[in-house]
């Protein structure tokens, strides 16, 4: 629907700019010949300019906005699918949408502008000069005729160059990551001079487009400039043999590059705009939406994970009870982590369902899903500011909370916390989520002491009484803190 707006504003545009285009020739026509208007002449010209200025604020605001939407598109699809290359999409969402501007604020504006005034053009000369309006309309044909042949070779060439700059961007931001490993392993020397080659690789594709763009801006010139002669010549004959009056000839001199220049400029937009192009091609299509349900109450629900499969987990199936405290306990690498990310809604099945009191987690609402959830992850995020207002985020009693985890003498501290300092942080502000009904911890005392994961185990088993919990564990400690113990393999 957006779209299909943005495309009237432009042809409103279109419309106005062909008015103010006949205007403009028509009184300075008239002024040249000897007639009067010079007022108007400058209100249409300053008209011109103000319409001018307003559709580049529109245009640019629309881009701006489609990008954002893109770029929200892409990030959601990529969480999704997780099977993306990290590499490849930060390629897509930075340098790659950002090249689809030129085709919403330069190609399509320019586009509507040459659908309208040519035949505006037109129009008005075949009440004024039928015989250059003949000409006019015989030979406008071939700008798009030449731009067509030039602007599928001009396509082709863009789309190589943006497959080659994804894999070169994909490719170096890999290597980047995983330059620790490369150099214990002494092959960074070898990626570094392959991340060379396709580097070269790409350059060369990218002059061979700028040829290309080069070349076809000639040629549309050329084909311009002479039908202009066409016109133009003709003209100037008749008026020096009494053929034409004054007024006439000046009005076709003015008119006729007129129609041809939105026509030359479409077509130097589209090589512009040609990579925003092969980018949308690449973009994924948006989500369909659906209407999202409010979330069941998880102080009463059943959580139920129905023959869920995804990554390295295969047809799992497992009931959690209201209130029931479960860890999951497994080798390394079985994907204990993987099902509190299903959990969250962070990752989707990719056979089965999770349930919620019969309801598929995926039509629930996710904010409101979250606002039930509590997470400590195996490696906490601490923000700017003290240990009491870390714990604040997740709600009020960030004081008392400090001091059940054994944090109270640094409830103002502001200085680098340790490891097990940080994940006390994390599990204090998930106890204090006063709307968390469902608990879900990874490893919670991982890097905790046996005197302080005693604590925070007592703390964390009176706080959460009467909320659903699913922790993943590796120490002996915390299954006396479960009601049931679920091995994952």
């Amino acid at each position: 629907m957006r779209d299909r707006r943005y495309l009237a504003v432009l042809g409103a545009f279109a419309v106005a700019t062909a008015v103010l285009v006949l205007a403009q020739a028509d009184l300075l026509a008239g002024l040249l010949s000897g007639g009067t208007g010079i007022l108007a002449l400058a209100g249409v010209v300053v008209a011109r300019a103000l319409l001018v200025w307003a559709q580049r604020v529109v245009t640019q605001r629309t881009a701006a906005t489609v990008k954002a939407r893109l770029r929200k598109q892409v990030l959601a699809a990529a969480v999704t699918r997780r099977g993306d290359r990290a590499g490849e999409v930060s390629t897509l969402v930075t340098r790659g949408l950002d090249a689809v501007e030129p085709y919403l604020a330069g190609y399509l504006p320019q586009l509507a502008v040459a659908a309208v005034v040519p035949l505006a053009v037109l129009v008005r000369l075949a009440f004024a000069d039928l015989t250059a309006a003949v000409t006019i309309l015989v030979t406008l044909p071939l700008i798009p005729v030449f731009a067509a042949l030039v602007g599928a070779h001009t396509r082709d060439t863009t789309r190589a160059q943006w497959a080659e700059l994804s894999t070169v961007g994909g490719h170096f931001l890999d290597v980047v990551a995983g330059l620790g490993t490369l150099k214990l392993f002494g092959r960074a020397g070898a990626q570094a001079a392959a991340v060379r080659r396709m580097a070269t690789a790409h350059a060369d594709s990218t002059m061979r487009t700028l040829r290309v763009a080069f070349l076809s801006a000639l040629v549309l010139e050329l084909v311009a400039t002479l039908s202009v002669a066409l016109v133009a010549v003709p003209v100037g004959l008749r008026l020096l043999g009494g053929g034409v009056d004054l007024r006439i000839a000046l009005l076709v001199l003015l008119l006729a590059p007129e129609a041809y220049l939105p026509l030359r400029a479409a077509g130097a937009q589209f090589h512009a705009s040609a990579e925003g192009l092969a980018v949308l091609e690449q973009a994924p299509a948006p989500p369909v939406v659906t209407a999202a349900r409010r979330p069941p109450d998880l102080s009463r629900a059943t959580v139920v994970l129905e023959d869920v499969g995804v990554r390295t987990v295969r047809g799992l199936t497992l009931t959690i009870a209201p209130g029931e405290r479960i860890a999951l306990v497994g080798p390394s690498g079985a994907g204990k982590s993987t099902l509190l990310s299903v959990l969250l809604g962070e990752v989707v099945p990719t056979s089965g369902r999770v349930l919620v009191d019969g309801v598929d987690l995926r039509e629930i609402d996710r904010a409101a899903w979250l606002r039930q959830l509590a997470w400590v992850p195996q490696t906490p995020t601490v923000f700017e500011g003290t240990v009491a207002d870390n714990i604040r985020i997740g709600g009020p009693g960030e004081v008392a909370a400090a001091h059940a985890v054994g944090l109270g003498d640094l409830v103002d501290a502001r200085h680098a916390l340790s490891s097990g300092e940080r994940q006390r942080v994390a599990v204090a502000r998930a106890l204090v989520r006063p709307s968390a009904r469902l608990l879900l911890f990874d490893e919670p005392t991982a890097r905790l002491d046996s005197g302080t994961e005693a604590t925070v185990l007592r703390v964390t088993r009176t706080l959460s009484r009467g909320r659903t919990t699913v922790l993943v564990a590796h120490r002996p400690a915390l299954l006396d803190f479960v009601d049931r113990v679920v091995e994952i393999r």
